[in-house]
């Protein structure tokens, strides 16, 4: 189980680090219209937009300096952050993308959010990990 666990760690660092470089990524094409490679910007507003780039961003950078350093908040930023990527898919999702984004992807990115927050909180591995102040 140990070993689960451990994977289950080393995914969402994956995941972090994935999501601050696509964040870092979005917000550079926001601000310049520069595409980095492929178009990054959805039709959101402005605004969402924004958020969308900045909810990456925080999370993926908090959660790979918190993994660094051993931080011991990492699990109840990450908690927090993961509601508000939640709310913002949510938001996203029904309002703004009824007709090309489905249930079932919904569904498991709300899905990965409450076990990535289980897992976090209540995680051996990850309260060890997690451990200093």
């Amino acid at each position: 189980m140990k070993h689960i666990q451990q994977g289950y760690l080393i995914f969402l660092l994956v995941v972090a680090v994935y999501m601050l470089l696509w964040g870092l990524a979005g917000f550079f094409e926001y601000f310049t219209g520069i595409e980095p490679g492929m178009p990054l910007q959805y039709s959101y507003p402005p605004a969402l937009q924004f958020l969308h780039w900045l909810f990456l961003v925080l999370y993926g950078g908090f959660f790979l300096i918190g993994y660094i350093k051993r931080w011991r908040h990492t699990p109840q930023i990450s908690v927090l952050l993961f509601s508000n990527g939640a709310l913002l898919c949510t938001i996203e999702t029904f309002d703004f993308k009824p007709d090309t984004w489905g249930m079932v992807p919904y569904l498991t990115e709300i899905g990965i959010y409450v076990i990535s927050s289980i897992f976090l909180l209540r995680s051996p591995v990850a309260r060890q990990r997690f451990s200093r102040g």
